[in-house]
């Protein structure tokens, strides 16, 4: 199985699927010291999003976003890939940041859904000016 997807960061990545079932604020929902989500309402808070190929289904915007992934990779603890159902600029500006300072930031792309990709299952990300690929690794 392969799906394709729209790239909003390029890069590539592999790591296990993480689907989020609650939208997610980086910004107070994120903590940036240890990768889990400290968002006290979402379902899954405690969950690391370390090394992980991350779906959010919507993200509760801020414009702290960009910062928060910006200490998230400078700590080595950002997700390995993030998967979006909408276009987030602002989060892509962390990435683009992280990138400029000479850090490895993950790809960030945008499909309309993610069904179909089973949970738990390692996948590999490609992303690129062309588009994204998904594929399990």
């Amino acid at each position: 199985m392969e799906l394709t997807a729209d790239t909003l960061f390029a890069g590539t990545a592999s790591g296990a699927f993480l689907p989020l079932t609650a939208p997610l604020s980086f910004w107070g929902g994120v903590d940036p010291a240890t990768g889990r989500i400290i968002n006290g309402r979402h379902p899954q808070r405690g969950v690391s999003l370390a090394g992980r190929v991350v779906a959010i289904p919507d993200l509760i915007g801020s414009s702290s976003s960009s910062s928060v992934m910006l200490e998230l990779v400078h700590a080595g603890l950002a997700p390995a890939a993030v998967l979006l159902t909408k276009v987030d600029a602002i989060l892509v500006v962390g990435c683009l940041v992280a990138r400029e300072m000479g850090l490895s930031a993950p790809p960030v792309i945008r499909r309309d859904t993610w069904d179909g990709l089973p949970e738990a299952a390692v996948l590999a990300i490609v992303a690129g000016a062309e588009g994204a690929t998904i594929r399990p690794a």
